[in-house]
């Protein structure tokens, strides 16, 4: 069985994280470390996927900094999409050899995983076969009756990936409490169709990111056939232990 680490990075920065993700699928991939997987809640950031197009930035990138967000290219897949606190975002650095080279398999296990995370807030959501990503019906969110079926269709969490020899990175961002005003400023995932929802606004509730964090980390394990090697720890993860660590190897 596969081991997994859990790494929980508190609130960050786009720009660092996605350098340490970088860092630590070269690492994996030199068999340095195992398989990771990071929990991060970000400020305010646009990321351009290889798939953009720059009629889905609907503000104009100097407009998006005086509103305090960042934009970003990135090199993972799909389109444009936004970070912003109350989303909780995870990049797993796994691995996918021998037994999980299957992008589409891949993508399909981070949109189960976002699926396991929303029902335990009582949302019933799932994956389209048009859409990438994870959906719910804003008119029925206990009852999830397919993209056809469903009386206002939303997206609820999306996926993003990024895959060398069989590494990840990128992953997926679900809504927990984030403000959806912020998604006005892009097509989210260039999708004029329907529109971006939130476990708050389909329930109420307001999940704290950290403790869904752990539970995501569980399902993950879970839905990949993997243990994880210890709880999330509360600790936002220090950068610098790290590199000292990784130079001692």
């Amino acid at each position: 069985m596969r081991n997994l680490r859990g790494v929980w990075l508190g609130r960050r920065a786009y720009g660092p994280v996605q350098e340490l993700q970088l860092e630590l699928r070269e690492a994996r991939k030199a068999g340095r470390i195992g398989d990771t997987v990071l929990f991060v809640e970000h400020d305010p950031v646009v990321t351009l996927g290889r798939g953009s197009k720059a009629a889905h930035l609907i503000w104009s990138r100097d407009a998006l900094r005086a509103r305090g967000v960042e934009v970003f290219e990135t090199g993972r897949g799909g389109d444009i999409t936004l970070h912003a606190p109350g989303q909780l975002v995870c990049y797993p650095i796994l691995d996918l050899a021998p037994d999980r080279c299957d992008v589409r398999r891949y993508v399909r296990d981070l949109a189960e995983t976002m699926r396991r995370v929303a029902r335990g807030f009582g949302v019933d959501s799932d994956r389209t076969d048009k859409y990438v990503g994870l959906w719910v019906d804003r008119q029925q969110p206990s009852s999830w009756a397919g993209l056809e079926g469903a009386r206002e269709p939303a997206k609820l969490g999306a996926i993003g990936v990024a895959i060398s020899r069989w590494v990840t990175m990128h992953g997926y961002a679900l809504n927990l409490t984030t403000d959806l005003e912020l998604f006005d400023l892009i097509v989210p995932c260039g999708i004029s169709e329907y529109g971006v929802t939130s476990v708050q606004q389909l329930t109420g509730q307001t999940p704290d990111v950290f403790e869904t964090a752990r539970s995501a980390l569980r399902v993950l394990a879970d839905v990949i056939g993997a243990e994880p090697i210890e709880e999330l720890s509360s600790e936002p993860f220090r950068h610098d232990e790290y590199v000292a660590e990784r130079r001692a190897l």
